[in-house]
């Protein structure tokens, strides 16, 4: 088990939060509200910034001006894009946590990952410059499933780094019974291919590794996104007090710290110095600024774009 520890010269500083208001607002034939709701992850893809949600087959496309645009995934059942529990429909829902841009060779995909915290969440889509598709890809979740000092006693992807040609998963450990806070690498060129056939075999996992986060208070910090920054892989890691890997709970707060020979952290807070405990689900380094995007785990609310400053990596 590999131990990250509280650094106080590292300083996480917010300076600005910008809900995401669609610019269409909403439309109710296409299943669409007039904000993202459920932001989990953010990557760039051409001009735009892209962000998923959990609960909403829409991502976000936000450009240069700060306009966001909604992007139609295909429906689920019943026709429907949203997922809640006032609709009774959670369990439809893709669940994409993370995201990530690959390239190999010539080729290059933007990747949305589903949790795989239950069957309908082994999924992931894919989007090249051919279009937009959704993969069902059980033998990759299977494999991920299967390798217990990555998964621990329930599955539950949450963030994805690519760099040079591997693909870094990240497994959130809040669930029940021994779960883990792990990473593995996986080939970028091999996962491509086989999300272009998934009767192919996954590739194997390697470098799986275990991590001790720590805590904020009695609640442990557990691995909610990653990223990279100067040639290090950065994680966000939250102490949400859920009862498992599904359910939601309080945010006591959110780190941000780096993996490595010395992994250490420090805690979010605001202009004032207090900790912020709103969920942090994806993170980014974009052309010189630190992004991230909010969760508030609300759907009559929309989700957050949050620019940050960081220093002491």
């Amino acid at each position: 088990m590999i131990v990250s520890v509280l650094d106080p010269s590292i300083a996480i500083t917010v300076l600005k939060r910008t809900p995401l208001l669609y610019a269409a607002g909403a439309n109710i034939a296409e299943d669409r509200p007039a904000y993202a709701r459920a932001a989990s992850g953010i990557c760039r893809w051409g001009d735009h910034l892209i962000v998923i949600q959990d609960d909403a087959n829409w991502f976000a496309s936000i450009d240069e001006s700060g306009c966001v645009f909604p992007i139609a995934l295909p429906r689920g059942r019943g026709g429907l894009r949203l997922f809640d529990d006032i609709r009774g429909n959670k369990a439809d829902k893709l669940d994409l946590e993370t995201c990530t841009v690959v390239t190999a060779g010539d080729r290059r995909a933007l990747l949305a990952f589903g949790s795989g915290s239950t069957l309908q969440r082994e999924q992931v889509v894919m989007l090249n410059a051919q279009g937009l598709r959704i993969v069902t890809a059980h033998a990759l979740y299977q494999s991920l499933r299967d390798a217990k000092e990555f998964s621990g006693s329930e599955l539950n992807v949450e963030g994805v780094v690519a760099f040079d040609k591997e693909v870094v998963l990240f497994n959130r450990g809040n669930g029940l019974g021994a779960a883990v806070n792990a990473t593995c690498n996986l080939n970028a060129e091999e996962l491509l291919h086989y999300l272009d056939d998934p009767t192919l075999r996954p590739p194997p996992l390697a470098e799986v590794r275990m991590y001790d986060l720590g805590c904020l208070g009695d609640t442990r910090l557990t691995f909610t996104d990653g990223a990279m920054f100067d040639g290090q892989l950065v994680y966000v890691a939250a102490a949400e007090a859920s009862p498992d890997a599904v359910q939601d709970g309080p945010v006591a707060g959110v780190a941000i710290g780096v993996l490595g020979e010395r992994p250490r952290y420090g805690i979010v807070r605001d202009a004032s110095g207090a900790d912020v405990c709103a969920k942090i689900e994806g993170l980014f380094h974009d052309r010189g600024r630190w992004l991230a995007v909010v969760d508030s785990d609300d759907s009559a609310r929309p989700a957050e774009l949050l620019e940050l400053h960081i220093s002491g990596f």
